[in-house]
């Protein structure tokens, strides 16, 4: 991998919230992409509920050069075949990292560098290191494979930050190991969507409560502003998956967040194609 000098101020952290889980990071001198999803649809044929409910606000075509992808699993509102076949078309340099079992799959939408990665595994891109961690989740893209691919979150340390992308998750016990482990971070992004009816979506998905409580034991339990790491929701607004109201997961974030007490300037609800800079 060729590094390229970023858009995020020096030393800093750009981040961009295009929609769902996917976000555009610059730090280190790199750009990164998480769970590139430029989809109308989340699903594998066209379905009216499964629409996109929010424009893309930046074409595919528009995106800067990218260097690493961190793609989390393969359900279809994060592993967007058409997506990634255009992507690898128009980048082909791109490095990919996924989840074990993945390879074939971006081999054949013509991806040219598939790095795979089991829970706690490492590798180095350059001055930059990624690793996959734990994450409560399941895979499929049919009813025959289900569970035959792995499901993950990632690390990313380039430039003396770090970022934490929780993947697509429910609430798990191995939070408090990854912030151990890895941290500190001073970006966490966390789902906080997708979460009604309880019963049934609590296995795979975080409500926003739990969503906080992780964003915790990540950073180690501190609430102090001093040492808070930035939260970025993510995972919610874009696609109607579950029965919860559209606006009603960062409305519930950020009175979980004011009820743990943590700094107000530490939660950024992003708008779809917002763009800050973590200094």
């Amino acid at each position: 991998m060729t590094p390229r000098l970023g858009q995020s101020p020096h030393g800093g952290i750009g981040i961009t919230w295009i929609g769902h889980s996917t976000v555009l990071l610059e730090i280190g001198g790199l750009t990164v992409l998480t769970d590139p999803m430029w989809g109308d649809h989340a699903s594998p044929v066209p379905m009216a509920r499964l629409r996109r409910w929010v424009p893309v606000p930046l074409p595919l075509e528009s995106l800067p050069r990218v260097d690493l992808v961190l793609l989390s699993h393969n359900h279809y509102d994060h592993l967007d075949a058409p997506t990634i076949r255009r992507l690898a078309a128009l980048q082909p340099g791109i490095e990919w990292c996924v989840p074990l079992g993945l390879t074939a799959t971006l081999r054949r939408l013509g991806v040219r560098h598939v790095h795979e990665l089991d829970w706690w595994e490492e590798q180095s891109f350059g001055a930059a290191r990624v690793a996959a961690t734990p994450a409560q989740h399941f895979s499929a893209r049919g009813p025959l494979d289900r569970n035959r691919t792995l499901w993950c979150g990632f690390v990313l340390r380039a430039g003396g930050r770090a970022v934490y992308f929780a993947g697509d998750t429910a609430y798990h016990p191995e939070f408090a190991a990854i912030g151990n482990r890895f941290g500190p971070f001073d970006l966490q992004l966390l789902p906080v969507g997708a979460y009604e009816p309880r019963w049934f979506m609590r296995i795979v998905h975080m409500n926003p409560e739990e969503a906080v409580r992780a964003y915790l034991e990540v950073g180690r339990g501190t609430a102090r502003a001093a040492d808070a790491s930035v939260m970025v929701p993510i995972h919610w607004g874009t696609f109607k998956l579950t029965d919860e109201p559209m606006d009603e997961p960062p409305r519930r974030t950020l009175a979980a967040w004011r009820s743990a007490g943590l700094p107000g300037d530490a939660l950024w609800v992003l708008q779809h194609g917002e763009t800050r800079n973590l200094l």
